[in-house]
């Protein structure tokens, strides 16, 4: 189901990305991994969402970049995330990639729209964002990238955003509340839930906008 915003423009200014988040661009990540410690489990999935702002200051989902990941050597790998993410390693079409193709990649690609959208930082929208950039940040100090876009600690998070929207925290309740459609089969996807991350983000932002809430009245 899709909701309809109306948009009362005011002097313009709002309508660039820039301007919206303190020229922080949002960037949706999604990470599945061999267990819980950044440091020691292994980063199996991780998928890039970029957002872009429409003609009414409407936020919108934009392309997806994703890739499933190699373990890196020592990678410790719990089996109890294997069975939660479904995640089959042996697989020969899961189409793996050593840590620091993906990451160079996804960063090249995100500071691309940084600089195409006039902003001077990424910063990551998650759910449950802590998890996801500690374990971006971990990979990235790992393959020695120095050219990481991410905010070192900022983030937004869609568990605490949906919380207040819709009085849920799990994301796939929150889809639902917010009128959503989320397969329960295709989650645990890095590139599936990253991209319903982003479609919840987004309503957000933009419900708040509908009810008067940007821009800031004087």
């Amino acid at each position: 189901m899709e909701e309809e915003f109306s948009f009362l423009p005011s002097d313009g200014d709002d309508r660039d990305m820039a301007s919206r988040f303190r020229k922080f661009l949002p960037v949706i990540i999604d990470v599945e991994t061999g267990g819980f410690n950044k440091n020691t489990d292994a980063l199996l999935e991780v998928a890039a969402v970029l957002v872009h702002m429409d003609n009414r200051g409407l936020l919108v989902r934009g392309d997806t970049v994703a890739f499933h990941i190699d373990p890196f050597e020592g990678a410790n790998i719990e089996q109890s995330a294997l069975d939660f993410t479904g995640i089959d390693l042996d697989c020969e079409a899961r189409d793996a990639v050593e840590e620091d193709i993906a990451l160079k990649e996804i960063f090249r690609a995100v500071r691309d729209e940084v600089k195409h959208q006039g902003c001077n930082r990424a910063v990551l929208v998650g759910h449950n964002a802590h998890f996801d950039l500690g374990f971006l940040h971990a990979a990235s100090e790992r393959n020695k990238i120095k050219r990481n876009p991410f905010h070192p600690f900022s983030c937004f998070d869609t568990a605490t955003l949906s919380g207040l929207a819709f009085g849920q925290t799990v994301l796939a309740k929150a889809c639902e509340s917010a009128g959503i459609e989320f397969s329960n089969k295709s989650a645990h996807s890095a590139a599936y839930d990253a991209e319903k991350t982003a479609d919840l983000f987004c309503l957000i932002i933009n419900k708040w906008q509908q009810l008067g809430g940007w821009p800031p009245q004087a």
